[in-house]
């Protein structure tokens, strides 16, 4: 799939629009097979099973935090198709990257890991005891207990010395971004809080749920204007004064999502509301009910990353549909635009059924990558979502098994940065100054 452009371009002329021919959202059959060529194109970009590559990784340039979001959209596969074909390598990537304390912090990517990406790795797991999927073995870490650890992890990095409150983008001091308080971070504690609460009956996530969306509201980072879009974040310089008003779907999405399980948890009427006015100011993401990432997509700016945003966007309107009766047929009339978009986009490479960026192109247009082939794949695997039950809970399915206190059991497990020590910070600082001087004499040498 990875061959030069132009001898892409140039060779599939003859393919494109294969994958369009067996796409029929009137046939079953046609959209199942559609979609399991997409799901197959995913996997294309999966290292994790070749000799020397860590498990549940993908081919760079992707990180650790998208390849959770991969894994997630394989375990959906799975839940709308009923196709266990990867349900193998599915489980062996959640539980291989965990850590030694079950929270996802695990130690190839805990000095460089932020809260964003721990928080991906939780949606996975949260949704693998949503759906009840196979249960690791008794003496392994469960779905839920998982999750539970994610959420107390995060929550225990809550900053109110600074912008009363919030998730610093970053884990640590010394990575860039630390200076930051990001909506995604923050939108992501939320949306697993709502997800808890619902799954457990517990209320104490309700009441973090609730915490997290009035900080976020009262910085600004959710539009009060009526707009009701979703702000990218702030800078603690300034008390979060200079909000960054870009706005990304899938932070759109973990807001939508978040309220609507809240609803359907609490039926408190505030959620109802507040899920259908982030709704329906999604439109913006929309041209003639086709999703795109309005902020970088119209300019071909789309970074690595942000070209995954549209596939976690989709998950999270399939799972909105699910738990709003009322928002059905907004949010399916945009699925079945976009899934017939994206599947004559999916039409690219030596395969025929390497999926574009642009689902509004006739065809493919020549990009590619594990983030456009994630994004098809979950809006078209959507167009199902109301096949299926919505999430189940502890109440009515669900067998995953958890603990209150995940992820607070040993004291090594709290990653504050608050708690980084003054010569932790020294130490590290005399090993970056040792590699400094390293290359500047090395440097000296080549000259010489």
């Amino acid at each position: 799939m990875r061959l030069s452009l132009t001898w892409v371009l140039a060779f599939v002329a003859s393919f494109r629009g294969s994958l369009c021919v067996y796409w029929d959202e009137n046939n079953t059959a046609a959209t199942y097979n559609a979609t399991a060529l997409v799901a197959q194109g995913l996997l294309d970009y999966y290292t994790g099973l070749q000799y020397g590559k860590p498990v549940g990784m993908f081919s760079d340039p992707y990180y650790w935090w998208e390849a959770g979001g991969a894994w997630g959209s394989i375990l959906d596969y799975w839940w709308y198709t009923g196709n266990t074909t990867y349900n193998g390598i599915l489980k062996q990537a959640l539980l291989a990257q965990t850590g030694d304390n079950n929270d996802y912090v695990p130690l190839n990517q805990s000095v460089t890991e932020g809260n964003d990406d721990q928080a991906f790795w939780g949606l996975v797991v949260m949704a693998a005891a949503e759906r009840n999927f196979e249960n690791p073995a008794e003496n392994e870490p469960q779905w839920l207990y998982l999750a539970q650890a994610v959420f107390n992890t995060m929550a225990l990095r809550w900053d109110d010395d600074t912008c009363g409150g919030g998730l610093r983008w970053q884990i640590f001091t010394w990575n860039s971004g630390y200076d930051y308080k990001n909506t995604v971070s923050n939108g992501a504690l939320f949306h697993i809080a709502a997800r808890l609460a619902r799954y457990t009956g517990n209320t104490s996530y309700v009441d973090w749920a609730e915490k997290v969306f009035e900080w976020m509201k009262g910085i600004h980072l959710l539009e009060e204007d009526g707009t009701n879009l979703v702000f990218d974040g702030a800078k603690v310089e300034g008390n979060c004064s200079n909000i960054t008003k870009l706005v990304w779907t899938y932070n759109q999405g973990l807001l939508m999502s978040g309220c609507a399980y809240l609803w359907n948890m609490t039926q408190d009427e505030k959620w109802h509301v507040r899920t259908w006015e982030f709704l329906n100011a999604s439109s913006i993401f929309f041209n003639d009910s086709i999703l795109y990432e309005v902020t970088c997509q119209g300019a071909n700016s789309c970074n690595t990353d942000q070209r995954s945003f549209k596939a976690y966007f989709s998950r999270f309107l399939g799972l909105t549909a699910q738990l709003v009766p009322q928002a059905r047929d907004k949010i399916m009339s945009w699925i079945h635009a976009s899934a017939k978009g994206a599947a004559q986009s999916c039409s690219g490479g030596t395969d025929g059924h390497t999926c574009g960026q642009n689902w509004f192109y006739n065809g493919w247009d020549g990009y590619y990558g594990l983030g456009e082939q994630m994004a098809a794949l979950e809006i078209m695997q959507n167009t199902f979502c109301l096949d299926r039950p919505a999430p189940y809970t502890a109440q009515d399915g669900g067998t995953s098994q958890g603990n209150g206190a995940a992820g607070t059991e040993t004291q090594a497990t709290n990653l504050s940065p608050l708690t980084i020590t003054t010569g932790s910070r020294a130490a590290a600082g005399i090993i970056t100054a040792v590699i400094g001087l390293s290359i500047v004499a090395c440097t000296v040498w080549l000259v010489i």
